[in-house]
């Protein structure tokens, strides 16, 4: 009978505020997706019944993953750790080469880097809810989260995804602020940093990342190749004006002008067909997602819950930020999709488990 009390009380206490924006999020992006597909894309015709599956199994995963208490993943991180980096591993060893990189598994269907991040993120909030980020205060003790972040890091560079590897050492540096290392180790560390992407350009990047890069910076230097993408996206933007053409009105869109635009430019068609107002409400959305998910956070009963929340958090900011950053030509087109809201199978998963534990955190705020 107590056991039945204490579930009815964590039913009681399900964050269904956060879960309704959540599944706001998801259905504005189907509809996206629906207006996206209907141009003729290829495999249009299944894309929309695949994605409606997809986000059915992320139902399913996040009620799988609340149903755990968030404190018993704490137990097993360096688990889940050790299984991420050993799927990248895996990939590494036996996937095929894919668009330049070795980064998928069964024939492109699942990608482990996606879950790599999850596992790094457990980790990192692992160690920190033994290291209280108020005790760290010199370099050497991030050293163990130095490594953590490093190894999958390393190995998704290694399957030459950079564009997943920026955004994985991101998610990473997500905890930094929480620590008391003084501000002139972390300035001597930006120097370091500096010195590192100089010699990275010179050494570690092929000819086509740097056109990218060198693309991003002038679209016009080569706008039939590196910078196509860019500027079909912001004519794309532009012609939404303040109220956009119109759902599966948008020429951009229906004309296939834009690249991949149910992936990861689904943002540039939601500009175009719902216009500025459209647009501002998704980003809104987006807001209230990640301020809400700051709140479980800052309500976590312990550090674990606390840190582990931030780390996530990053998951779901850092795609969402440099996606846009992406489409509106602020940043370099890398492949990083709009979470929730781009077609896509691991990408959503992995959101899903994010999402997921947050809900958990959240909901045994109460029940400790």
């Amino acid at each position: 009978m107590t056991d039945l009390r204490v579930e009815r009380s964590r039913g009681q206490h399900f964050d269904w505020v956060f879960a309704g924006i959540v599944t706001t999020l998801a259905l504005m992006g189907l509809v996206n997706l629906v207006s996206a597909a209907a141009s003729g894309v290829e495999g249009g015709s299944d894309i929309v019944s695949r994605q409606v599956t997809v986000l059915g199994l992320a139902a399913l995963v996040i009620a799988l993953v609340l149903v755990i208490d968030y404190r018993h993943y704490d137990r097993f991180a360096y688990v889940i750790y050790a299984g991420s980096v050993g799927l990248l591993l895996l990939t590494l060893a036996i996937a095929e080469e894919t668009r330049g990189a070795r980064a998928w598994l069964f024939s492109g269907r699942f990608q482990p880097s996606e879950f790599a991040k999850i596992g790094m993120v457990i980790a990192l909030a692992h160690y920190l809810g033994r290291h209280p980020p108020s005790t760290i205060r010199r370099l050497r003790d991030l050293f163990l989260p130095g490594l953590i972040v490093a190894i999958p890091v390393g190995l998704i560079v290694a399957q030459k995804d950079l564009g997943v590897a920026v955004l994985t050492l991101l998610i990473g540096l997500t905890l930094l602020p929480l620590v008391n290392v003084p501000l002139r180790v972390w300035l001597a560390i930006g120097l370091v940093g500096l010195a590192g992407l100089a010699g990275l350009w010179q050494f570690g990047l092929k000819d086509y990342q740097q056109e990218r890069i060198l693309g991003f910076l002038d679209p016009s230097r080569d706008p039939l190749s590196s910078g196509y993408q860019q500027m079909q996206s912001r004519i794309a933007v532009g012609s939404g004006g303040l109220f956009g053409t119109g759902w599966q009105q948008g020429t951009q869109t229906q004309l296939r002008f834009l690249p991949t635009q149910h992936t990861d430019f689904a943002f540039s068609v939601l500009a175009e067909e719902w216009g500025f107002l459209g647009a501002a409400l998704v980003l809104a959305l987006y807001a209230a997602m990640l301020l809400w998910a700051l709140m479980i956070a800052r309500n976590s009963k312990d550090t674990f819950g606390a840190a582990l929340a931030i780390g996530l958090v990053g998951t779901l900011l850092w795609p969402a930020a440099i996606n846009v950053a992406m489409v509106l030509g602020l940043a370099p087109v890398i492949g990083v999709p709009l979470p929730l809201f781009s077609y896509g199978g691991s990408a959503l998963l992995s959101a899903a488990i994010a999402i997921g534990l947050l809900l958990n955190i959240s909901m045994r705020r109460y029940v400790f």
